[in-house]
């Protein structure tokens, strides 16, 4: 067993089943004589429900994934040119759509079913996974543990928009002779607040959406620590009742072998009183054949 089997059967399995494994891989690893092996393992931490049906795409559905993060990859180049992005962001949203549905089949399909919370985490991680390489080669990988999320506008390493054409202003017509010309606010002042304005909204719902998805992840670690804790009251019971059975198992060995210690005493006294009576009968026998000559 090497680290990358390890982690590969960890992440490919049910979360619910992932601390009972890794306990069990980790202690074949130290078995082994492997103690660095089963310290890694110990470290790789439960994945929540989202990260593991990313996880299960690039397993299950690698070809998809696959095409989507080509379409990442091509939107990251095309970015600083601002040519072809409609198109490929239109392929983006298809793919994220048809990759988001087929997650939340595997998931169904291995037991898991996804809610909505978690839904959304696979289709920020799967768009994250477009603008930010390294997340790519995460979800690539298949080993995530948490879901991923690109906070911004522009991709990874783009520090802004491609420039827009600006739209020549119309001159405002001249007033007549002797009308008064009302003021006018600026189209360039009107555009820029409104573009404010966008972004204000836009950060708000990212912050939103970023305080959802660490609510649901401490409501996952919350869960995880109640798991692993009936897992552990399991535990305990189930070796308190071995125990109980082996105390058990122990008294009655006892009482055999103090019943063993008895029958041996009682059958050395029966064969004292037949060495005692073999010798005096072998005595009144001698005796007897002293009398007769």
């Amino acid at each position: 067993m090497d680290f990358s089997s390890a982690a590969d059967e960890l992440f490919g399995g049910r979360p619910g089943r992932f601390v009972a494994t890794r306990k069990r891989l980790a202690r074949e690893a130290r078995d082994g004589g492997d103690p660095a092996l089963a310290k890694r393992i110990d470290a790789l931490r439960r994945p929540t429900l989202s990260a593991w049906a990313v996880n299960l795409l690039s397993r299950s559905a690698a070809g998809e994934l696959e095409r989507l993060l080509e379409v990442g990859a091509e939107l990251r180049s095309a970015w600083g040119s601002g040519g072809g992005l409609r198109d490929l962001e239109q392929r983006r949203a298809g793919l994220v759509a048809s990759l988001v549905r087929t997650a939340a089949d595997l998931a169904a399909e291995a037991g898991d079913a996804l809610r909505e919370q978690a839904v959304r985490e696979v289709e920020d991680t799967l768009q994250a996974a477009t603008v930010d390489e390294a997340i790519a080669g995460e979800v690539r990988e298949g080993r995530l543990s948490q879901p991923r999320s690109h906070t911004g506008f522009v991709p990874a390493g783009f520090p802004m928009a491609p420039p827009e054409e600006e739209e020549e202003e119309e001159e405002p017509p001249k007033p007549e002779p002797g009308e008064k010309r009302k003021p006018e606010r600026p189209k360039a002042n009107v555009t820029r607040t409104t573009a404010a304005r966008e972004r204000r909204a836009e950060t708000l719902r990212r912050r939103a959406e970023e305080a959802e998805r660490k609510l649901a992840e401490r409501t996952e670690r919350a869960d995880e620590a109640r798991r692993e804790t009936e897992e552990a009251s399991a535990e305990v019971g189930r070796l308190r009742h071995e125990l109980d059975r082996a105390v058990a198992d122990r008294d009655a060995a006892a009482r055999r072998a103090e019943r063993a210690e008895q029958n041996r005493a009682r059958a050395e006294e029966a064969a004292r009183e037949a060495r005692t009576a073999a010798a005096e009968a072998r005595r009144a026998a001698d005796r007897d054949a002293r009398r007769s000559r």
